[in-house]
């Protein structure tokens, strides 16, 4: 993984929409595509499990209501870190506070031997897992400008920026703050080549298989 940038799957090989995102098939398509990594999705049930899903709402259950004997085909963080943890890098997205005491605990005993963050677009979550674990990578992730605006402020060592608000002076601040940019959610060949020209630490993407094509063409 000593490519720069990496290139990470959004929520796997998303694109794939005959594969469900946020699944074991999802992830293990991007890795075999040649993605560095992939970023995924956690939020809490009501029983306590550390869930892998972007929805707050999966069919007619609510995710944050969601008992014990309810949602069991879906991932649990634990099961994700354990499977790829040694083998690629993770970004790691909590969509709800509540989750900090139970990525601390999985990451504490699955320990990943790849890089990884653990990210959110919520700052408190991000203060809340600093105040915990002053070791842990954090990243803040932005899609408004408003957002952005914030990340000097934050411990943070990633700003997770959406495409539209990159640009050369933004990558510049970052760079000059020591911190790392990635960038979501890159879907066309320009943007990656950009992306790419401009230096960015990650790039994040849908489409999984051009992204590698793109930027990793095989050479026959």
């Amino acid at each position: 993984m000593s490519d720069i940038p990496l290139l990470l799957g959004h929520r796997g090989a998303r694109a794939f929409t005959s594969i469900p995102e946020n699944s074991f098939a999802s992830f293990d398509l991007a890795i075999e595509q040649g993605c560095d990594g992939f970023e995924f999705d956690v939020r809490l049930t009501g029983c306590g499990r550390a869930l892998v899903c972007h929805n707050p709402k999966i069919g007619s259950v609510t995710v944050s209501r969601a008992r014990a004997n309810q949602l069991r085909d879906l991932p649990q963080l634990e099961e994700v870190i354990e499977r790829y943890g040694n083998r690629v890098f993770l970004d790691i997205e909590l969509k709800v506070r509540g989750l900090e005491p139970k990525v601390l605990a999985a990451l504490r005993n699955y320990r990943p031997q790849r890089d990884h963050v653990v990210s959110s677009f919520i700052p408190d979550v991000v203060l809340e897992l600093k105040t915990r674990s002053a070791a842990i990578p954090l990243g803040i992730i932005c899609e408004k400008r408003a957002q952005l605006a914030r990340w000097p402020g934050l411990p943070v060592e990633y700003v997770i920026a959406h495409e539209s608000l990159v640009d050369e002076h933004l990558i510049a601040e970052v760079r000059k703050a020591r911190r790392r940019l990635f960038i979501w959610t890159v879907n066309d060949r320009n943007g990656m080549l950009r992306a790419a020209k401009w230096g960015v630490e990650g790039i994040i993407s849908d489409e999984t298989e051009l992204l590698v094509n793109t930027l990793r063409p095989k050479l026959d």
